[in-house]
């Protein structure tokens, strides 16, 4: 049954008190205890070479992690790569990790992360996922200084071209001079581009550059064009570049009341079992996740319970929280709404429990702006089936919380 779209602002936020709490960005005393089993127990590491970079790295790295104890046990648990951005909590995550790095080996640990640029506006709109060719590539360059101060290092690994949603744009020029640049000025060892949207095609641009290094690109068993980017990534490894898989646990649960969570470890394992995926980078935000990501590395093997896991889903009638960001839904909208840009702030709020980066997702926008807030019917045909309109409204009310309440 789909939720009442005209819910009260005052029932909602009763309803995801607890949820919006367990969003907010952790602070160095605020994960909860580590099992002491979970100290004690040394862990299986599988590890894969990153493509040509020479790197290898535990199939198992980090995401979106922001408790600062949690990020020093995995590294001492043997995780090596971790990823960020300029944008993640702004900037806070660099400054985070900046911390954790202080007294490390620099040759301990792997450290991936991009710049914050904008974006191009789309058509009839002025909002987008895809950065466009309009940036100035100075943008660029200024904005690793940036990072490099924040994370308290001379250079990154990887630095990475974020929001790629077209093949003109992996081959964009300007911006693999600039890259060149910072290669060559010993800011980055490698560079590299990200993907959510269009994956496959933006895939195999950049294993046709002869350029890029890395590509990290959404792949989990949700997509429905799953086949097309397991193409693309094989052709990707075949050409020698590192492939880091994200969004690998398709929005983490099947409902947005999260009473149904999606088998984790099934999810994690449906992704690594493809060997030309090197690494993958979960989120996890306590121990027990961590342990519970770590220990697919034990057995690949999917059995036939996590099988049927996987087709929960299917099996409820429930389409998850997870927005493959297709664009089918753009031409589709009356109002000209970035329907894919709103679906993934959906994801990281009620999926991923982290409404502040749902409402960073969405940048400077306002409730007034969605325009499902006074539209009384969608006919907008999503291909995941998602109820677009009442997911839309469950946002604008998230814009509506004060700033206090998602911190």
């Amino acid at each position: 049954m789909k939720s009442d779209p005209l819910t009260s602002r005052r029932d909602f936020l009763r309803m995801g008190t607890t949820a919006l709490a367990g969003a907010a960005f952790i602070s160095s005393g605020a994960c909860s205890p580590q099992p002491k089993e979970a100290s004690q127990k040394a862990r299986k590491l599988i590890y894969r070479a990153l493509g040509r970079t020479g790197l290898r790295l535990p199939i198992v790295s980090m995401g979106s992690v922001y408790a600062i104890n949690l990020v020093r046990t995995a590294l001492d648990k043997g995780i090596v790569y971790i990823h960020t951005s300029s944008g993640y909590s702004e900037r806070n995550h660099e400054r985070l990790l900046g911390e954790v790095f202080l007294g490390r080996p620099r040759d301990s640990f792997v450290i991936a992360t991009s710049p914050d640029l904008p974006y191009t506006p789309m058509k009839g709109s002025d909002r987008s996922s895809d950065i466009g060719k309009d940036v100035d590539p100075a943008q660029i360059l200024e904005s690793i200084e940036g990072s490099l101060r924040r994370l308290r290092l001379d250079y990154v690994d990887i630095y990475y071209l974020g929001s790629i949603g077209n093949r003109e744009v992996t081959l964009h020029e300007p911006y693999m001079k600039a890259y060149e640049k910072l290669k060559k000025d010993g800011k980055t060892r490698f560079v590299g581009v990200v993907t959510h949207e269009n994956e496959p095609a933006v895939i195999r641009a950049a294993a046709e550059s002869g350029f890029w290094d890395v590509v990290l690109t959404a792949y989990n068993f949700r997509q429905s064009h799953r086949e097309e980017v397991r193409a693309a990534i094989r052709r990707a490894a075949q050409a020698g570049l590192g492939v880091v898989a994200m969004k690998t646990q398709a929005g983490v649960y099947w409902d947005r009341t999260r009473t149904k969570k999606i088998n984790m470890k099934a999810a994690l394992k449906w992704v690594l079992r493809d060997k030309n995926v090197h690494t993958s980078i979960p989120a996890f935000s306590n121990y027990k996740e961590m342990e519970e990501d770590l220990s697919i590395m034990e057995d690949l093997t999917l059995t036939p319970k996590e099988k049927r896991d996987l087709e929960l889903g299917d099996e409820l009638g429930l389409s998850g929280c997870y927005c493959q960001q297709c664009g089918r839904c753009l031409a589709q909208c009356p109002a000209g709404m970035d329907i894919p840009t709103l679906m993934r702030s959906y994801m990281y709020a009620f999926g991923h429990q982290q409404p502040k980066k749902a409402r960073d997702t969405l940048r400077s926008w306002t409730s007034t702006e969605i325009a499902c807030t006074t539209c009384g019917k969608c006919d907008v045909d999503c291909s995941l089936g998602f109820d677009v309109r009442s997911r839309a409204l469950d946002i604008a009310r998230i814009l509506e919380v004060p700033e206090e309440f998602l911190e």
